[in-house]
């Protein structure tokens, strides 16, 4: 049995949930998202709580089941909420400046890197001095905002002997030991 699946997803005031066919449309203060839902799965509203059912316990309509109102609860969420990701630069003259959708890097390479970002994402980069600089992503989207953040830390990612690299701000990098001399 999907325990995900079963548990029924509370609507806040101000998002509104429209379906059509199989579309599910969720309308908030963040923003509006929908979602594409296979034909077996039923999404139903009754006042401000939205229920996710199947017609069997065949094993892809339980996995669905669970997919689906794990799907609609992130929409809900991210259009009342919105999602946030913060990013760590680490390492000597590393440096992160955002103008607008564009998001300039420099990583140690020996030209900066300018990444064009979704209208969906909004990005802030800050620089303070004694610290690393920090990458603050917002969006109503949790899959978009997953999406980017990979293909920013793929740019760079934290190696293990410095443990130079962009990481997520709380992410633990194992370390290795280097070579050690031979006697």
């Amino acid at each position: 049995m999907s325990r995900i699946g079963k548990l029924p997803i509370s609507v806040p005031s101000g998002v509104n949930v429209t379906i059509k066919e199989n579309v599910v449309t969720v309308k908030g203060p963040k923003g509006e998202l929908s979602q594409n839902i296979h034909p077996d799965i039923n999404v139903s509203v009754e006042g401000n709580v939205l229920t996710v059912t199947r017609p069997s316990d065949e094993k892809d309509h339980r996995s669905m089941h669970g997919l689906y109102r794990a799907l609609l609860s992130n929409m809900v969420i991210g259009v009342s909420q919105g999602f946030t990701q913060k990013m760590e630069l680490v390492g000597v003259g590393y440096r992160a400046a955002s103008a607008g959708q564009i998001l300039e890097l420099s990583l140690g390479y020996s030209h900066p890197i300018h990444i064009q970002l979704p209208t969906e994402v909004k990005v802030e980069a800050v620089t303070d001095k004694k610290s690393n600089p920090i990458i603050t992503l917002e969006s109503a989207d949790k899959q978009l905002l997953g999406q980017v953040c990979a293909k920013i830390r793929s740019l760079r990612k934290p190696e293990p002997y410095k443990g130079k690299g962009i990481r997520f701000v709380g992410e633990v990098v194992r370390r290795k030991a280097g070579k050690s001399a031979k006697v």
